[in-house]
């Protein structure tokens, strides 16, 4: 189970588990593979729902690795998803949101 308290969100690939996370380093490492320049516009992308399958697989990669994954954006070519392409844009997204906002209920 994930944690939003600290970012995380649950990817199954494979039928295994894995725990996403959108560190710092997750963040800059997501920056250099979209070659973008602030994370904004992929923010923007992701809300307005005009995001690629490419801005999809790179924020899984970085989430993945985030979370301990040692795998590689190549990986993600040859695993099953759970939930499909869908499921995926979904995780997608939350690591986003999750990595910008405060989770429901906790305030500053």
């Amino acid at each position: 189970m994930a944690n939003p308290w600290t970012g995380e969100v649950v990817v199954t690939l494979d039928g295994v588990t894995h725990r996403c996370k959108l560190t710092l380093g997750a963040l800059a490492e997501l920056e250099a593979a979209l070659e973008a320049d602030t994370l904004m516009g992929l923010v923007e992308r992701f809300e307005a729902g005009r995001f690629s399958t490419r801005d999809v697989l790179t924020l899984l990669v970085a989430g993945l690795r985030g979370g301990g994954w040692q795998g590689a954006a190549a990986d993600l070519m040859t695993v099953e998803i759970a939930g499909g392409p869908v499921e995926a844009a979904r995780a997608a997204a939350e690591l986003l949101a999750r990595a910008f906002a405060l989770p429901q209920g906790r305030g500053a």
